[in-house]
C-alpha cells in the first residue's frame, strides 16, 4: 500500500482573482492572506493548539435571517439540536434560493463552516468574487488561533446526534433540488468547492467534518441519478412502444426532448460524484486520521454496490484492494465487508475478474489477521469467493490451518467454511462425486469428515479441536442413530478402517459432550457456562435423543470394541452424559445391567491410563446419576469390582514374593490408582502387604515402586479426610493414621538417603524420583503442624528436619536439571504430567507458599545468581525465565488480564520486592521472572511500579556497580518504554500474523488496471511491489502446494500437535492436596 502521509497535501490552490475583503465575526476587517501556516506544522499541530473559544469576548454578530418561516433558529442550531425540523428548514431554503440565490447560498455555506466549528460569514454582496482559497486560508488561521469548536467529537448530549443530522440536511438538500438547483451548476459545485477545499486543510475537524458531507453528497447524488436513471428507462420504453405506432409526430419528438434531458441530467450528477471522488476520495482515503480512512472506504463500498454501472471498475475496485493493507484494524474491516457485498451478487462477478485475480491472495491472509473481527470477516470473504469458484483449492492449505488457532471466533469461521466446502460441498456443483457419494446425506458427510480426520489420527487433541468447530454446522454429528450404525457395520458398503473406527467414536463422544452442553475444548477465559431456559431444554432433549438411541445398541458396541484401548475411554464415557431414568421408565433395567457388567469386564481388560479412568469415571457417575433399582444394581457393581481388584492384587503380592513377573503388580496398582483417586477404597488388609513388598524388594521396577507409593499416600489421605470431617475423632483411628503416615514417611524418606545419581537414573528411575518429591510435598503441606495446632489432632502435626529437606532439595534439583530434549522426548508417557519439571517445581514451592518447612528453607528456591559456577547460575536463570514465561501465558487475552489484574499485580509487587531484599545480587530476578508478568499490566499499574522503583533506588548510586545494577536499569526503560505507548503508535505497528508463516507469492509489480486517465492518475493507478508491500520470492516454495485439498492440513499439524499437547497437559496438572480440600488431596501429582 502507498505509504501514509504524515501530513496531509497542502490543500491551497493559489488563484490569480484579485483579492477581496471579507468580514470575520470578530469584527476585524482585514485581507486574507494567500498563504497557509508554515509547512513545519502538521495537521495534529492544529488539534493540539485549538482551545475552547471565549465565551466573553464580545462578538459582532452579523445579521441573520432565518430560512424557513416560523423558525427562529439558525441552520446549525438545527442541526446541532432539533434534527427533526431539518426537511422544513431544507424546503425553506431552497424557496429562498430560488427566489435570492446569494443569501441562500450565504446562508447554506455559513452553515457549512459553522460545522466545521469555526465562526466565519462571507458577505452577500462579496460572494462571487470571493476566492475560495482565501476563504479557506482564514479558516485555517482561525483553526491555528484556537478559535474553532470540534461538534463532531464532543460529549455533550445536545450534540450527540450531530453527524446524523448533518448527514441528513445534506442528504435532504439534493433531494429537495434534483427538480431544480441541482442542475443549475451554481449551487452545488460551489458548495463542492468549498467542501473539496476544507477537506485538504491541516486542522483533522475541518478534513473529518468536510469528508462527511462529501461522501455524503455522491451518496445522495447516486440516489438522485438511480431516480433519473429509473425515469430514462421509462422514457425508453415508452419512445420505442410510440415508434411503432408512428415514427415520427410531436409524442415522439416530446419523449426523445425528454430522454435526452434525463441522460444530461445522469451525466451532470455522475460529473459531480467525479469531482468529489478526484478531489476528496483520492486523498482522504489515506488521510493520517483512521476514522476518515473507514468512513472513506464505507463510502466506496456502498457507492460500488448502489451504483455499479459507474463504480464497478478497477479504477475505484482498486482501493478497496489497497485498503487492505491498511495499518488501522478498522478499515481493513470495512474494505472486507465492502467485498462481500459485492462478491454476494452474482452479476457483479465478472466485473471483478481481475481485481480478484490481483487480491486474493491478500484475502486470503486476512483469515490469520491479528485482529479477530477482520479475520472472521475476511473468512467469510473467502467463502464469497469460493462460492464462485474464484480461488484455486491449492491456495486453501494454510487457511485450514486456522481450524486449530487459539481464538474460537476464528476456528468457528473457518469450521464452517470447511463444513461448506470440503464437507458439504455446497460451492461447486460440478465436483467429481466418489463412489458412495449417492445415499444418505449424513453418511455422505461423516465420511467426509472421517477423511479430515485421518490427518489428525496421531493427536486426539487436535481432533477434538477440528470437531468442535465443525460441530455447530455439521447436522450429521448429531445423527446419533447413523453414527452407530457405521459403528455396528450394519451398512455392508462401507468398510470403516481401524483409524476411521477410533476417529468416528471420538466424534461421537465430542458430539455427544457438545449435545449436553459441555465444552470439549477448553475455554479462555475459564468462565463458568450459563445456560438459558430454551438451552436447557435443548440440552434435556439431546439427552433423551441420545439415551434412546444407545439403549439397546450399547451393549453391542461395548462388546465389539471392549477389547481396543484406543476406542473404549470414547464409547465408555457417553453413559456420563445420558438420561440413566429413560432405562425405568422404558422397562430396560436389563441393558443397564448389561452396560454395567461389560464396562466391568473392560476395566479388567485395560491397563493405560484413559481407558482405566473412562471406566472410573462411567462407573462412578452410575452410582449417582441413577436412583432407586439401577442405583442398587450400580453399587453393587462398584463393590463386586472392589473386591475383585483387591483378590488380584493379593494374588500379584504373592506372584512377586514368589518370584514371578511384577506386571501383574503393575497394572492392578494402576487400576488401584485410578479407583483411589474418585473414591476411598478399602484397602486395611493391603497396606502392610505393600509395605512389605517395599521394604522386602528393593529390586523391582521403579514404576512399580511408584504406584506401589501412590496408593499408600492415597489411602493416607482419604484416611485422614475421612478423620477431618467425622464430629468424634475416634483415638484408634487417630493412632492408625499417624503409622500409616510414619511408615509411608519412613519409605519415602529411604529414598531420600538414596544418591541422587543412582535414584535418577534412567528414565524410569527419574520417574521415581519425581514421584518421591512430589509425595513427600503433598504430605507435608496435609500434615504441617499449623493446621491442627491447639486441636484434639495436634498429634498429627509434622515438619521435616533441616537434613531430610537438604536430600529433598538436592533430588529436587536434579529433576529440574533435565533437558528439554530430554522431557520432550517422553511428552507422549501416561503420568508424564505428574512427573515433569513443572509438578516437581510446583510441588516444590508449595511448601514454602504454605510454610509447611521453616522459613530458612526459602533460601533453597533462591535464584542462584550468586554461585560461583556461572554455567549452572545461567542455566538456572534461563529455567526460571522459561517457567515465567509459561506462567505469565496464563493470562492471555484482555478478558484474562483484566479478572486476574490484582493478582498480577501482587506477583510483581512481591518480585520487586524479592529483588531488592540482596540487591544488586538478586536484581536478576527482574528480568527473568517478573518482566513478564509485568508486560501483562494496564500502563496506571506500571506507572506505580515505577515510581515504587524510583523511590527504592533514590538515595542509590547505580553507578559504582553498573554491571550489577544493569537489569534493574533494562528492567525501568521496559516499563517505561510500555507506559509511553499510546493507541496511536500501537496502532502504526506492523499487522502482525498469528498462524505460521505464508508461502510466498511472487507478484510482479505491474500496472493492473489500464485505463485512458491523466500522468497523475496513470501514477496512482499503478500497482508498485514498493508502495504496497507486495514483493515476495516464489523460488522457496514448498512441494506440498500440490497436495489436494482434503491433505493441505497435515504438515501444520504435526507441527503444532507437540506444542498443544504439552499446554493442555500442562493446563491440567492439579494442585496440591490439602486436609480441607479432599478432591485436590485426591488428584496429587494427578490430572483429572
Amino acid at each position: 500500500m502507498e505509504d501514509e502521509p504524515d501530513v496531509p497535501e497542502p490543500l491551497v490552490r493559489r488563484s490569480k482573482r484579485a483579492r477581496v475583503l471579507t468580514k470575520t465575526y470578530d469584527g476585524q476587517v482585514r485581507k486574507i492572506r494567500d498563504i497557509v501556516e508554515s509547512d513545519e506544522e502538521s495537521g495534529d499541530d492544529f488539534d493540539e493548539r485549538r482551545r475552547k473559544p471565549n465565551r466573553n469576548r464580545t462578538t459582532e454578530e452579523a445579521p441573520y435571517t432565518p430560512a424557513a418561516k416560523g423558525v427562529d433558529q439558525s441552520l446549525i442550531e438545527v442541526v446541532k439540536r432539533n434534527g427533526k425540523l431539518i426537511p422544513q428548514v431544507v424546503k425553506s431554503l431552497v424557496e429562498q434560493y430560488e427566489k435570492d440565490p446569494k443569501s441562500a447560498m450565504v446562508e447554506l455555506l455559513t452553515m457549512l463552516f459553522e460545522a466545521c466549528g469555526a465562526k466565519f460569514c462571507i458577505q452577500g454582496e462579496f460572494l462571487d468574487e470571493t476566492n475560495v482559497d482565501d476563504v479557506v486560508v482564514a479558516l485555517v488561521n482561525l483553526a491555528a488561533q484556537g478559535k474553532i469548536e470540534d461538534y463532531q467529537s464532543s460529549k455533550k448530549k445536545e450534540l450527540r446526534s450531530f453527524k446524523e443530522n448533518l448527514v441528513f440536511f445534506w442528504d435532504n438538500l439534493v433531494s429537495e433540488c434534483q427538480n431544480g438547483p441541482l442542475f443549475d451548476q451554481v449551487l452545488f459545485d460551489k458548495c463542492m468547492d468549498y467542501v473539496i477545499a476544507l477537506s485538504c486543510t491541516p486542522p483533522r475537524v475541518y478534513r473529518q467534518v468536510a469528508s462527511l458531507v462529501g461522501l455524503q453528497l455522491v451518496t445522495s447524488f447516486i440516489g438522485a441519478a438511480k431516480i433519473l436513471g429509473a425515469q430514462r428507462q421509462t422514457t425508453q420504453r415508452q419512445l420505442i412502444a410510440e415508434k411503432k405506432k408512428n415514427a415520427e409526430g410531436s409524442r415522439v419528438e416530446s419523449l426523445n426532448k425528454r430522454l435526452s434531458e434525463t441522460h444530461e441530467k445522469i451525466t451532470m450528477i455522475e460529473e459531480m460524484m467525479r469531482k468529489i471522488f478526484t478531489g476528496l476520495f483520492v486523498h482522504r482515503y489515506r488521510d493520517i486520521d483512521p476514522e476518515i480512512r473507514m468512513s472513506c472506504i464505507q463510502s466506496l463500498g456502498a457507492w460500488i454496490f448502489s451504483y455499479p454501472s459507474l463504480f464497478l471498475q478497477d479504477l475505484y475496485l482498486k482501493y478497496l484492494g489497497w485498503t487492505l493493507n491498511d495499518k488501522s484494524a478498522g478499515v481493513r474491516k470495512a474494505s472486507v465487508l465492502a467485498l462481500q457485498n459485492l462478491y454476494d451478487v452474482d452479476d457483479n462477478v465478472p466485473s471483478l475478474g481481475l481485481f480478484t485475480e490481483r487480491f486474493y491472495r491478500r484475502m486470503l491472509d486476512l483469515a490469520d489477521d491479528i485482529d479477530i473481527s477482520v479475520a472472521v470477516c475476511a473468512i467469510s470473504l473467502v467463502k464469497q469467493l469460493l462460492r464462485h469458484q474464484l480461488v484455486p483449492d491449492d491456495d486453501l492449505g494454510s487457511l485450514y490451518d486456522l481450524l486449530i488457532d487459539d481464538p474460537p471466533e476464528v476456528r468457528r469461521a473457518i469450521g464452517a467454511l470447511v463444513y461448506d466446502h470440503v464437507i458439504a460441498q455446497k460451492f461447486n456443483s460440478s465436483q467429481s462425486r466418489s463412489s458412495g457419494d449417492e445415499g444418505d446425506p449424513s453418511q455422505i458427510h461423516l465420511l467426509r469428515m472421517l477423511q479430515i480426520l485421518r490427518e489428525f489420527s496421531t493427536d486426539q487433541i487436535l481432533s477434538i479441536y477440528v470437531i468442535d468447530d465443525i460441530w455447530e454446522f455439521m447436522d450429521a454429528m448429531k445423527d446419533w442413530k447413523r453414527i452407530i450404525s457405521m459403528l455396528l457395520d450394519e451398512n455392508p458398503s462401507i468398510e470403516l478402517t481401524d483409524d476411521d473406527a477410533t476417529n468416528l467414536t471420538r466424534l461421537f463422544c465430542a458430539s455427544v459432550k457438545k449435545a449436553v452442553g459441555e465444552r470439549i475444548v477448553p475455554a479462555t477465559d475459564h468462565r463458568k457456562q450459563i445456560h438459558t431456559k430454551a438451552q436447557r431444554e435443548m440440552i434435556e432433549s439431546n439427552r433423551k435423543d441420545i439415551t434412546v438411541s444407545m439403549m439397546k445398541n450399547y451393549p453391542q458396541l461395548m462388546r465389539k470394541y471392549m477389547a481396543d484401548k484406543t476406542k473404549v475411554p470414547s464409547l465408555v464415557e457417553i453413559i456420563v452424559h445420558m438420561n440413566l431414568e429413560l432405562y425405568s421408565m422404558k422397562r430396560q433395567e436389563q441393558y443397564f445391567s448389561t452396560v454395567l457388567q461389560l464396562m466391568k469386564e473392560t476395566f479388567f481388560k485395560h491397563g493405560d491410563k484413559d481407558a482405566l479412568r473412562s471406566c472410573v469415571k462411567a462407573i462412578d457417575s452410575c452410582t449417582t446419576g441413577s436412583r432407586g433399582e439401577l442405583q442398587d444394581v450400580a453399587q453393587n457393581k462398584l463393590k463386586e469390582l472392589e473386591d475383585e481388584l483387591i483378590m488380584k492384587l493379593k494374588a500379584a503380592i504373592t506372584e512377586v514374593a514368589d518370584g514371578d513377573d511384577e506386571y501383574s503388580l503393575l497394572v492392578n496398582m494402576k487400576r488401584l490408582y485410578e479407583l483411589q483417586l474418585s473414591r476411598p477404597v478399602a484397602i486395611e488388609s493391603l497396606y502392610d502387604d505393600i509395605t512389605m513388598v517395599l521394604k522386602n524388594f528393593r529390586n523391582i521396577d521403579d514404576e512399580v515402586i511408584s504406584f506401589l507409593l501412590l496408593n499408600m499416600y492415597l489411602h493416607v489421605a482419604w484416611c485422614l479426610h475421612s478423620i477431618t470431617t467425622s464430629k468424634v475423632v475416634p483415638e484408634a483411628s487417630l493412632s492408625s493414621l499417624i503409622s500409616k503416615r510414619n511408615t509411608l514417611f519412613e519409605e519415602l524418606e529411604h529414598f531420600l538417603q538414596i544418591p541422587p545419581e543412582a535414584l535418577g537414573k534412567g528414565n524410569s528411575g527419574s520417574l521415581l524420583a519425581s514421584r518421591v518429591c512430589t509425595i513427600l510435598a503433598e504430605l507435608w503441606c496435609l500434615f504441617r503442624k499449623s493446621i491442627y495446632a491447639s486441636t484434639e489432632m495436634e498429634s498429627l502435626g509434622y515438619r521435616p528436619d533441616v537434613s531430610t529437606l537438604r536430600k529433598f532439595w538436592k533430588l529436587c534439583e536434579q529433576q529440574l536439571d533435565i533437558s528439554d530434549e530430554t522431557e520432550d522426548e517422553d511428552v507422549n508417557k501416561e503420568y508424564v504430567e505428574e512427573t515433569n519439571r513443572d509438578a516437581v517445581m510446583i510441588a516444590a514451592a508449595k511448601l514454602v507458599a504454605v510454610e509447611a518447612v521453616p522459613k530458612s528453607y526459602g533460601r533453597y528456591l533462591a535464584v542462584p545468581s550468586t554461585s560461583n559456577d556461572e554455567s549452572l547460575s545461567a542455566k538456572r536463570l534461563k529455567e526460571c525465565k522459561d517457567l515465567a514465561t509459561r506462567l505469565s501465558g496464563f493470562f492471555v487475552g484482555a478478558a484474562a488480564r483484566n479478572k486476574n489484574r490484582s493478582v498480577i499485580y501482587n506477583i510483581v509487587t512481591n518480585g520487586v520486592e524479592y529483588a531488592f531484599t540482596d540487591a544488586p545480587r538478586r536484581l536478576s530476578f527482574l528480568m527473568c521472572a517478573v518482566t513478564n508478568f509485568a508486560s501483562k499490566l494496564p500502563k496506571p499499574d506500571n506507572l506505580g511500579i515505577l515510581k515504587d522503583l524510583q523511590d527504592r533506588t533514590a538515595s542509590v548510586n547505580t553507578d559504582e556497580d553498573p554491571s550489577g545494577w544493569r537489569p534493574y536499569l533494562t528492567f525501568v526503560d521496559g516499563l517505561r518504554e510500555r507506559c509511553a505507548k499510546n493507541e496511536e503508535e500501537r496502532e502504526g505497528t506492523s499487522v502482525r500474523r498469528r498462524g505460521r508463516p505464508r508461502k510466498k507469492q511472487n507478484m510482479e509489480g505491474k500496472k493492473l488496471f489500464v485505463e485512458n486517465t491523466s500522468s497523475e492518475d496513470e501514477e496512482e493507478d499503478s500497482i508498485s511491489i514498493s508502495d504496497h508491500g507486495e514483493e515476495e520470492n516464489q523460488a522457496d516454495e514448498d512441494e506440498d502446494e500440490e497436495v489436494p485439498l482434503i491433505h493441505s492440513i497435515r504438515a501444520s499439524a504435526k507441527l503444532r500437535a507437540l506444542k498443544v499437547s504439552r499446554d493442555q497437559n500442562r493446563g491440567q496438572t492439579s494442585t496440591a492436596p490439602s486436609a480441607e480440600n479432599l478432591a485436590a488431596s485426591r488428584t496429587s501429582g494427578a490430572s483429572n
